[in-house]
């Protein structure tokens, strides 16, 4: 089994107000790293990164679990416009 959830956009000042819920995941398990281990099929963030010392702000690395077993990194560039 595969579990996934899509990501959340909240309100500044009301946090538990949810103002979009993407229809997708943005991590979903698809390697065999991800699919087998400890807890098959699960991936999950960890750590989130701006890389503003690589003189690109837009550039984020998320380090996530894998499969409960090992850590992997995945990296996102955000838009000018979501």
């Amino acid at each position: 089994m595969v579990y996934s959830a899509g990501a959340m956009v909240l309100e500044a000042d009301h946090p538990h107000r949810i103002l979009y819920r993407s229809p997708e995941p943005l991590l979903a398990p698809v390697t065999k790293l991800e699919l087998e281990g400890a807890v098959n099929g699960v991936v999950f963030p960890t750590g989130i990164d701006r890389r503003d010392d690589l003189g690109d702000p837009d550039r984020f690395d998320i380090y996530y679990g894998m499969a409960d077993d090992r850590i992997g990194v995945a990296r996102l560039t955000v838009p000018e416009t979501l």
